[in-house]
């Protein structure tokens, strides 16, 4: 269940880099992200509310808390460099860029979550990489 998802997650990703890049046009990129944000903050809340789990809110303890807040910082100035990146570049070269950031996620999950190294996630790793670097140079 969780591929289907995660695929879903991937068609969506990419939908928001298309719509992104037509959107944000003649916007300045921040102004862009914060619209973008504002969005994701109302359907959000709303789908908490939909679902009644808004009563959870009290039991979230100080770490969760922490680290929750933590993402929202970095998902935000992901955020913002992301957009200005596809504002100024070409969005076939920028989202791939970008998610070089699963590469970097697969080192920290190795090293902070102790997570396994495989030869798999390895050689995806440097598939991706090379990839990356294509790109770039």
């Amino acid at each position: 269940m969780w591929a289907i998802f995660a695929l879903l997650s991937a068609v969506f990703a990419a939908l928001t880099s298309i719509f992104a890049k037509i959107g944000i046009e003649n916007v300045n990129s921040n102004l862009a992200t914060a619209i973008r944000t504002l969005v994701v903050l109302i359907m959000a809340w709303g789908i908490v509310l939909m679902t009644g789990k808004l009563n959870q809110l009290p039991a979230i303890d100080s770490k969760s808390w922490l680290f929750l807040i933590l993402s929202g910082l970095a998902t935000g100035l992901s955020w913002l460099c992301y957009f200005y990146a596809l504002q100024i570049g070409e969005a076939s070269k920028v989202v791939p860029v970008d998610k070089f950031s699963v590469v970097i996620t697969m080192v920290m999950a190795f090293f902070i979550l102790g997570e396994a190294v495989t030869v798999k996630t390895v050689a995806g790793g440097l598939l991706i990489t090379f990839g990356t670097l294509l790109l770039i140079f």
